[in-house]
């Protein structure tokens, strides 16, 4: 071709030995690339030790291209700068299918931590709390107390009544050292020696009743009806003895006559006049103190209502 033209008339220009000599080295570069790549390559180290991440290498550039780009240099550029460029490519950049690739390990680093979202609760309105207001003191009685000891003032009454029963029997003399026995008991079968005893109590619970927490002088000035209720007692007590759905109304108006003032009758009005006085000094005591408890309780009942209702959390 080197006498040869072109179609449209332009000169062509023949190879040089310089030229010849550029192609040849392109194609021993190409070999040495090739013998690199069949070489085998270096084993990995045994232990696992962190690999550092490998510089990136310049993009490998393809002995082929080299090639082409070197002919292309050869027609547009002297043979010099033509020359420079082939060996420029290094021979272990030439791409071969049967390379083994080293795997880089992924350096692993600690992920920052996240912070949470901050969660933004909705205002959320205060629910009425409904208290219940405190219910005011009850006050304490002192009737119950006043019946308990009539129970045992009553006892006392009935030792009493008894002895001045056979006492006054002795003086006038239907009781005997021989028929002693028979009589007391008689005496604790009779009318009337209970009749007075029960009067007696239901007449002290009825004071105490209406005293309550009185002082004790209610029970002084109001034992008066005491002794009065026991004295009837007495009589009524002679009117059951005598059965007086069996009498008349004038033999039972003369056998009032005869125990209105009889003995038995004054003595039942002063012991029970006495042992009100008495029984009535504990009955007050007890009183006062119940008193003393019931103010207590009032003023502490202001207080909880001054103080207001108190939020007590568990």
């Amino acid at each position: 071709m080197s006498d040869s033209k072109s179609s449209y008339g332009e000169p062509v220009e023949e190879p040089t030995p310089a030229d010849a000599d550029v192609v040849g080295r392109a194609h021993e570069g190409l070999a040495e690339a090739e013998a690199a790549a069949a070489a085998p390559a270096e084993p990995a180290p045994a232990e696992h030790a962190p690999v550092e991440p490998a510089a990136a290498e310049p993009a490998a550039a393809d002995p082929w291209d080299s090639a082409e780009a070197a002919s292309l240099q050869y027609q547009s550029a002297p043979a010099a700068a033509a020359d420079t460029a082939v060996y420029e490519s290094p021979a272990t950049t030439a791409y071969d299918s049967n390379a083994e690739t080293v795997v880089v390990a992924p350096v692993v680093t600690p992920s920052e931590p996240v912070a949470e979202a901050a969660v933004v609760a909705a205002p959320v309105a205060p629910q009425p709390i409904f208290v219940q207001a405190p219910e005011a003191p009850r006050p304490r009685g002192n009737r119950a107390a006043a019946g308990a000891i009539g129970l045992v003032a009553a006892l006392a009454f009935a030792v009493l009544y008894y002895a001045v029963w056979i006492a006054l029997a002795a003086f006038s003399g239907d009781v005997t050292a021989d028929n002693v026995a028979t009589v007391a008991l008689e005496g604790l079968a009779s009318w009337v020696l209970w009749v007075p005893v029960v009067v007696f109590f239901l007449a002290f619970w009825l004071l105490g009743a209406i005293i309550n927490r009185g002082r004790w002088g209610s029970w002084v000035i109001f034992g008066l009806l005491v002794g009065f209720a026991t004295w009837g007692g007495y009589l009524l007590g002679v009117l059951f003895q005598e059965q007086f759905w069996n009498i008349t109304a004038t033999q039972g108006a003369e056998l009032m006559e005869q125990h209105v003032l009889a003995p038995l009758a004054i003595s039942a009005f002063i012991i029970g006049r006495e042992l009100t006085i008495w029984f009535g000094a504990w009955a007050a005591a007890r009183g006062a103190r119940v008193t003393e408890l019931n103010i207590e309780a009032q003023r502490e009942y202001e207080r909880t209502l001054e103080a207001g209702p108190q939020l007590v959390r568990q």
